[in-house]
């Protein structure tokens, strides 16, 4: 009788091993009452629509966000890690070999690169004007230059620095919106959203405290993006004057 006792008592420490295992990996509820929303905040009872409109409305409320990742638009590929907020952002952009740093607060915007990003690869002093090109992008290296709010790069630029603006253009899923089980983003519990069965993007929502996007991947392979450090404020200033270089209504060119 001991013995079996003992192997009832292993049979049932397994059954319930394997339903803790099914529950945690797929949100399955067909082993005891085990509740895959017990401890959520409940946004995974919800249909995807409501999922979606829950989750931008908690990113557009939030004070600040970091987001990392690649986006593809225009035919290029840019490799973003900014940190964002309503009046401003800051971090870095790469793009076509090339990496530059943004920094704006408020309207204004300053970006800083070295010499062969201001340069375009040129002036090596075997052309006409090539010195003094390369001088002149030489005194540019490390320094933050003030982009002319009307300069025609300023909005493609300030464009990557506005919370509202990236979000906004970023978290839409295309299709038929439906829910994909459950995940798991850096540790966080998410629950997934698809457009068009995935072929229009996948959109991982946080399960624990507010419903905020954690991770996106967008339609037609167009790039990857996580999002972190929600609410979580940041200083932002205006750099040294002895670090800025200001051309006044235009950048300069090569």
């Amino acid at each position: 009788m001991t013995a079996m006792r003992q192997g009832r008592t292993r049979r049932t420490a397994l059954v319930s091993a394997m339903c803790a295992l099914a529950v945690a990996g797929t949100g399955l509820t067909g082993c005891g009452s085990e509740d895959p929303d017990a401890g959520t905040n409940g946004v995974g009872k919800l249909p995807a629509e409501k999922i979606q409109a829950t989750t931008r409305a908690a990113a557009e409320s939030a004070r600040a966000v970091r987001l990392s990742g690649t986006v593809v638009a225009g035919g290029s590929t840019y490799k973003l890690d900014m940190r964002l907020k309503a009046d401003g952002g800051t971090g870095s952009v790469s793009a076509e070999g090339a990496t530059f740093q943004l920094l704006r607060v408020g309207e204004k915007l300053f970006l800083m690169a070295d010499a062969e990003f201001w340069s375009n690869g040129e002036g090596e002093g075997d052309g006409e004007g090539g010195t003094s090109d390369a001088a002149a992008a030489d005194k540019l290296d490390g320094k933050f230059v003030k982009v002319p709010e009307g300069d025609p790069s300023y909005k493609r630029f300030s464009g990557f620095t506005d919370k509202d603006v990236l979000l906004g253009g970023l978290l839409t899923l295309h299709g038929a919106l439906a829910t994909d089980g459950r995940h798991e983003e850096a540790g966080v519990r998410t629950v997934r959203i698809t457009g068009d069965k995935g072929a229009g993007g996948t959109l991982d929502v946080s399960l624990e405290g507010r419903p905020y996007p954690l991770r996106l991947v967008r339609a037609g392979g167009a790039g990857t993006l996580t999002f972190s450090d929600w609410g979580e404020d940041f200083a932002l200033e205006q750099p040294a004057k002895d670090r800025t270089v200001d051309y006044g209504q235009q950048l300069p060119t090569s």
